[in-house]
């Protein structure tokens, strides 16, 4: 993650080596050079449970300098994501803006400087632990603490920033009341790092919308159904590249996909999978899925569906809304009439087309975006992607709707991290080449 600490440690190794050989060669046995390299750890830091929305907490950090030299500077970092931020700030840190896109969630990144001596042997503390705020979308997130000799700024990666901090300086203070960590127990040689997971007190309501068609045997009709997180919590899958659901969407018989969304996939069963564009969902990101239908034949009462996964969501208290119908009215049932005029109907459940909040379409059909949720803060939903109007995948992937019943499974809710993936981008080129 960091680079090499600057110095002569390679050098040093380098005319080790030599001189060991030198020796060998004069049936000498080598002494070890000695290692003076940094090698910091920190101390553990135990998991936040419980946390409650619009809370503040502490963050501590304490450290052992584990090499045989003292350091004349050392910087600690706090990167928190998307459901907490920093408290003020001191003025020797500064923050940034970091990610928001490459299978990157937003969070935001503190780097504190302490330009003070850290002898070896001894654990060092800032003064006062750094204090971190529980949003209102609070739900799985994490605190990443770095400890390291060299500045570890965001480089391209940060989005904005940096801000200074308004606070009185922060200092290092030595805890002789602690344990310092082992000489050569370090596991890098001038860094270490911990991401202490933050579970909150919060909920987040996932939830699906259908849609009602309305045409002729002949006719092509749009369908448009949405899936929605309306919050307050946000939902990191914690596995970059795969979605954060899935949504299960069953056509109703009768009608043949001419035309499908680039985010869903065509299982064995006829129901087509879909996934989310990224693998977080910010609270009151709405996705919307769009097909095109052609009417084959009328079906006296032809109903298809969408509905979550069925995969545990134990921050999902709401169950009401997982499903919902899609149905299907075709004109001149029974009168022996064949073909249409062409005219089509698609949206949500009162026959409306429905669009669930703002948003930008992300190049791929997908439309991420934000509307106003219940219990907690509106935050504009971070989910990007390319420019571009809306795009769908047509092909050979035509399926005619049939009765069957959704798929179920069962699987854990995945924990809390930040990291980066290519199952999704797999999903994506894929989807592109049909």
């Amino acid at each position: 993650m960091f680079p090499p600490a600057p110095g002569s440690r390679v050098f040093r190794q380098t005319a080790g080596a030599v001189g060991a050989v030198a020796l060998i060669a004069l049936g000498a046995t080598p002494v070890a050079a000695e290692d003076t390299a940094p090698g910091l750890v920190l101390d553990e830091i135990a998991p936040f449970d419980g946390v409650k929305p619009g809370s503040t907490f502490a963050v501590p950090a304490s450290f052992t300098n584990t090499g045989s030299e003292a350091l004349g500077k050392v910087w600690l970092s706090y990167e928190v994501s998307h459901g907490l931020s920093h408290t003020e700030l001191p003025s020797n840190c500064l923050a940034w803006k970091v990610g928001g896109f490459d299978e990157m969630p937003v969070s935001t990144k503190a780097v504190c400087a302490f330009d003070q001596t850290v002898k070896p042997g001894v654990v060092y503390a800032p003064e006062n632990a750094l204090t971190v705020n529980a949003l209102d979308s609070a739900l799985y997130d994490s605190v990443h603490v770095v400890v390291s000799a060299q500045d570890n700024s965001p480089g391209d990666e940060a989005s904005s920033g940096p801000v200074q901090g308004t606070g009185p300086a922060l200092k290092l203070a030595e805890r002789p009341d602690a344990t310092p960590a082992a000489p050569g127990s370090a596991e890098r040689e001038d860094w270490d790092a911990q991401r202490v997971a933050v579970t909150a007190e919060n909920t987040a309501d996932f939830q699906v919308t259908g849609a009602r068609l309305k045409g002729r045997v002949g006719d092509t009709v749009n369908l448009e159904v949405k899936f929605t997180n309306a919050g307050p919590g946000w939902m990191y899958h914690g596995t970059a590249g795969t979605p954060a659901t899935q949504v299960l969407i069953r056509m109703p018989a009768g009608t043949t996909v001419t035309k499908n969304h680039a985010y869903c996939d065509k299982l064995p069963s006829g129901t087509y999978e879909c996934g989310t564009s990224q693998a977080w969902v910010d609270e009151g990101y709405v996705g919307t899925y769009t097909f095109k239908l052609r009417i084959d034949k009328a079906v006296p009462g032809a109903k298809g569906s969408v509905a979550l996964e069925a995969k545990p969501r134990p921050f999902d208290h709401d169950k009401a809304n997982d499903t919902a119908d899609i149905t299907l009215d075709v004109d001149g049932a029974g009168d022996g009439s064949t073909g249409g005029s062409g005219s089509t109907t698609s949206g949500g459940g009162d026959g409306s087309t429905s669009t669930g909040g703002t948003g930008s379409t992300d190049g791929t059909g997908a439309t991420d975006g934000a509307s106003s949720t219940g219990g907690g803060s509106t935050t504009a939903g971070t989910s990007t992607g390319g420019s571009g109007d809306s795009a769908t995948v047509s092909g050979d992937l035509a399926s005619t709707g049939s009765g069957a019943t959704l798929p179920v499974a069962g699987a854990a809710v995945a924990a809390v991290g930040i990291g980066a993936g290519a199952v999704l981008v797999v999903r994506r080129r894929r989807a592109a080449g049909r």
